[in-house]
């Protein structure tokens, strides 16, 4: 089981002179090109004759490879990478973490607080077999999973009348909050008269 090891050696960048055409933008402010969006771009102060020579110190040389190593899971995982959080993606874990309060009829194992860091996003395809039983129907389909989650209106009435009980419950209610509901207050109210 070997391995890749990034490989650290010399990198070298030559000294070109800045052109008189290379140096004005289009706009003509004349600004250059900023050097250190070039990944082999090193500042002059790490090379050597224009040659950028490794750190002698180990320890400054691991830090050099494993800013090298790309990110991922392991071989075990086919190297799966880690994804770039986009705002789309970020709502649909938020939306699978708080999975267990959409559905009443549906009850799920306490999740990890922290996602984990390597996952993939992918596409279910339907047997054809499942043409008319259980198919989503295009107008059913949406890009992501909080526009499925919200365009579903069992979901929808389901949260309007929770929201709707849990604004009852907090509501003072003038001389409602004074009676006392429950079992037997007929006959709890009806001994306070006598």
């Amino acid at each position: 089981m070997a391995k890749s090891k990034a490989a650290i050696g010399l990198s070298w960048e030559p000294k070109l002179p800045a052109f008189s055409s290379a140096s004005k933008n289009r706009d003509g402010s004349g600004s250059k090109p900023r050097p250190e969006a070039n990944p082999l771009w090193k500042p002059s102060t790490q090379l050597v004759d224009g040659l950028f020579v490794p750190p002698n110190d180990p320890v400054k040389r691991n830090k050099l490879a494993k800013k090298q190593i790309k990110d991922t899971a392991g071989t075990s995982w086919f190297d799966m990478p880690a994804p770039t959080i986009t705002p789309e993606l970020q709502k649909d874990l938020q939306l699978l973490k708080l999975r267990n309060v959409m559905d009443p009829k549906r009850h799920y194992k306490k999740g990890d607080a922290q996602p984990n860091k390597y996952f993939q996003v992918g596409t279910v395809i339907e047997s054809p077999l499942d043409f008319f039983s259980s198919r989503l129907t295009k107008k059913e389909r949406k890009v992501s999973l909080a526009e499925e989650v919200l365009s579903d209106r069992n979901l929808g009435n389901y949260r309007k009348r929770k929201v709707r009980e849990i604004e009852e419950k907090n509501r003072p209610g003038g001389n409602e909050k004074w009676k006392i509901k429950g079992k037997g207050s007929y006959q709890r109210a009806k001994q306070r008269r006598h």
